[in-house]
């Protein structure tokens, strides 16, 4: 059973940054496409970025587009997002699941962007 973990919210100013860890348990990402994604209150959890098992290909919601960078070790099971410049409609709920979204999603990490 993969327990996905989600850390590094926060609450920041506009043009602030956070860098949001995810770390899996009871199974690798090793060989997985990963991806995150947001949810604000009210609307549909849409898709924000995504990097491929390798690392080496990233793709990116135009919305996010210059602003957040996706990473991931492998060695450590943990997949990043740096977030820069960030603005008062980035406020959601941030989660990571599969690119695919397959794995049970977990609780999620809360940023909260004020003007």
């Amino acid at each position: 059973q993969v327990q996905l973990v989600e850390s590094g919210g926060g609450l920041v100013q506009a043009g602030g940054s956070l860098r949001l860890s995810c770390a899996a348990s009871g199974r690798t990402f090793s060989g997985v496409n990963m991806g995150w994604f947001r949810q604000a209150p009210g609307k549909e959890r849409e898709f924000v970025a995504m990097i491929d098992w390798s690392g080496g290909s990233t793709s990116y919601a135009d919305s996010v587009k210059g602003r957040f960078t996706v990473s991931r070790d492998n060695a450590k099971n943990t997949v990043y997002l740096q977030m820069n410049s960030l603005k008062p409609e980035d406020t959601a709920a941030y989660y990571c699941n599969t690119a695919g979204r397959t794995w049970n999603w977990g609780q999620g990490t809360q940023v909260t962007v004020s003007s």
